[in-house]
């Protein structure tokens, strides 16, 4: 957690730099208890290949290209250490991942479930493309079985109803289990109520899009899933 308040006017320059490179000694410390548990728990979980672990200071963001290297994936939480507060909230830390990373990102919730039901929301972009791709080539939840989900309006059925034929036949040859949807409505409320409806255990989507302008007056659809749909998350850009 930030220690956002600058002290250095009530205290003093002196006793502040000292107050200041005690806090750091504590994040130190502090970060070497939470890899050391994150090791722990993998060990403990039946993970036995090495674990490499990193400890860097300043914004995640800033070294994610380099911590990417040589990776598959981020998993990130959905939430940061002030969950229990702002339950409402995503963690800026996670949006900024999201937005900025070049690999696919999972993005986890408080509570962990076996994934045997997962949702690709579809809508024939590139992201999305490249989300059944993954799916269809990857290991990861090869048992889950695939609803395979697009929203659209009556104008738009026809071509997304070819966008998904083709997600359809590409997912069709990996020999997954998979049932196909097409929804009408507005997409976001729609995704959530399926989620909620079906059960689903993970939700595959594309990551935030590229107009900031629009997301600042409408509202970014991908925020109002991650916030309405209380499972984990795998997006990509």
């Amino acid at each position: 957690m930030p220690f956002v308040a600058d002290l250095s006017g009530s205290l003093g320059l002196q006793p502040f730099q000292a107050v200041m490179g005690q806090l750091q000694e504590l994040e130190k410390e502090k970060s070497e208890v939470i890899l050391a548990q994150a090791a722990s728990q993998l060990k403990e979980s039946g993970y036995s290949n090495p674990v490499k672990k990193t400890h860097k200071t300043g914004f995640l963001v800033d070294s994610l290209k380099e911590l990417e290297e040589g990776t598959d994936m981020d998993i990130v939480g959905k939430r940061g250490e002030n969950a229990n507060y702002a339950t409402e909230h995503l963690g800026s830390a996670m949006e900024r991942v999201a937005r900025a990373a070049t690999k696919p990102s999972f993005v986890a919730s408080s509570e962990f479930k076996e994934v045997s039901r997962e949702l690709i929301s579809y809508d024939d972009g590139p992201s999305c493309r490249k989300a059944v791709d993954f799916v269809a080539e990857s290991g990861m939840f090869s048992e889950a079985e695939i609803q395979l989900v697009t929203v659209s309006s009556v104008e738009e059925e026809e071509g997304r109803l070819k966008g998904l034929k083709n997600a359809v036949a590409i997912l069709a040859d990996s020999g997954r289990s998979l049932t196909c949807q097409m929804l009408h409505g507005e997409a976001a409320p729609t995704v959530i109520a399926y989620v909620n409806a079906k059960e689903i255990n993970l939700l595959v989507m594309r990551a935030y899009g590229h107009n900031r302008i629009r997301q600042l007056i409408l509202g970014s659809s991908t925020t109002e899933l991650l916030q309405g749909c209380q499972i984990p998350a795998l997006i990509f850009r």
